[in-house]
């Protein structure tokens, strides 16, 4: 009785060991540390760029302005935006401006010149015809003076008044005869206020005035695409050589500096299209304010750049077409790269985690330069070492990871 009564305690003593040690290891394992699914990725060796990145316009790099030289009224234009054109080619065509319609107080007060310009002109002719009377006369008493002079029958002082009086005649009638120009002047003058002027049908305009292009190029812009008057100076249409572009880009004030004239350029007109290769040709020294698309006032500042002649012709670029830049302000080659994802903030400096046998070790690094994707590293990594990227608060120096699978595709 004593034997069983001790086997039965025991055995209970045993199960409750075992189920004691059971619980124990359960506990154990559910509080046991796990291994973290993480993105790593490699350090490697290659070029690192720092870069500005923002949109700008291509426009020609030499641009002329047609314009009146004159008032004058614009013939309808032959040429149509787009349209080729060669050096003295014929782009505009200039007629005389008609004059003035003229109202009927105005048509009378004329009506009534005409008729002061009429009656001047008639008196100015009887004039004329006066003194042309009085001429002959003084030509008959000279031509009498003078023989009546050598057969000594009146003095030489007598002959040379005669002859005088004839002179002063002759002069009369030339001053008649300008009085008469200038009467018939006046008249014409005052019938031509009254006439208006249009031209007859069928006849050819008198006094066009033709306008030759000064390079060979393209029309870019109409300013007028029908008939109509021009003032002078007015501008009449745009050329422009569409082979030979160039970039604005509108770069905020406080990153111009970064920028150096013979930085290259990248210019991308689309997702799929080819980017073109440009330089940094010169920095506009005058900014401007432009409105951001949030609404803030940001000042900006012009970067023209330069591309290669005939590169945006190629893919069918134009006056005024939008481009993305990215300007490249440093470059080096054979960089120790990493990605920016891995690097965490360690005071003043940075640290990133190293994979090691299965473990993230937190390692310092000192970073040269970095940009949005990657970061020049100066020490602290060796090329081909794998390190973590996102890392979180739960990582620690010593965390247990797991790299996550990624999905492959088809």
């Amino acid at each position: 009785m004593n034997d069983k009564t001790t086997s039965r305690r025991w055995g209970r003593t045993l199960g409750i060991a075992f189920g004691v040690a059971a619980l124990a290891a359960l506990v154990w394992w559910v509080y046991q540390p796990r291994a973290l699914l993480v993105e790593v990725a490699q350090v490697s060796t290659g070029r690192f760029e720092q870069v500005i990145e923002e949109d700008g316009r291509l426009r020609p790099k030499s641009r002329y302005v047609i314009t009146a030289p004159t008032q004058a009224e614009l013939q309808r234009p032959t040429l149509k935006v787009g349209d080729a054109v060669r050096v003295g080619d014929v782009v505009a065509v200039l007629q005389p401006v008609s004059p003035q319609m003229i109202d009927a107080r105005t048509r009378d007060v004329l009506s009534q010149r005409i008729g002061t310009a009429n009656a001047t002109r008639q008196a100015a002719s009887a004039q004329a015809q006066r003194l042309q009377t009085a001429l002959a006369q003084a030509d008959l008493e000279a031509e009498r003076a003078t023989k009546l002079a050598q057969d000594n029958f009146i003095s030489a002082s007598a002959r040379d008044q005669a002859q005088l009086a004839q002179r002063a005649a002759r002069q009369a009638l030339t001053a008649g005869r300008a009085e008469l120009a200038a009467a018939d002047s006046m008249l014409a003058e005052a019938r031509a206020a009254l006439t208006r002027s249009e031209p007859v049908p069928g006849t050819r305009a008198a006094g066009l005035w033709s306008l030759k292009s000064p390079v060979d190029g393209q029309v870019l812009k109409l300013h007028l695409d029908s008939a109509a008057p021009v003032n002078v100076g007015q501008p009449l249409l745009e050329l422009g050589d569409l082979g030979a572009l160039e970039g604005v880009i509108d770069v905020l004030s406080g990153e111009v500096a970064s920028i150096r004239p013979g930085a290259a350029v990248q210019l991308f007109s689309g997702a799929r299209a080819a980017p073109l290769p440009a330089r940094v040709d010169r920095i506009e020294p005058v900014a401007f304010t432009k409105v951001s698309a949030l609404g803030i006032e940001e000042q900006r500042v012009n970067v023209i750049v330069s591309l290669d002649d005939g590169a945006a012709t190629t893919l069918g670029l134009g006056d005024g077409f939008r481009v993305d830049a990215r300007i490249v302000t440093l470059a080096q080659d054979d960089a120790l790269l990493a990605p920016s994802a891995a690097l965490v903030r360690d005071g003043s400096g940075w640290r990133v985690f190293v994979i090691d046998g299965g473990k993230a070790r937190a390692r310092a690094v000192t970073v040269r330069d970095r940009n949005a994707d990657q970061a020049w590293i100066q020490d602290g990594l060796k090329a081909g070492e794998t390190v973590l990227l996102y890392p979180g608060s739960m990582v620690e120096d010593g965390q247990a990871v797991k790299q996550r699978a990624t999905a492959s595709g088809g």
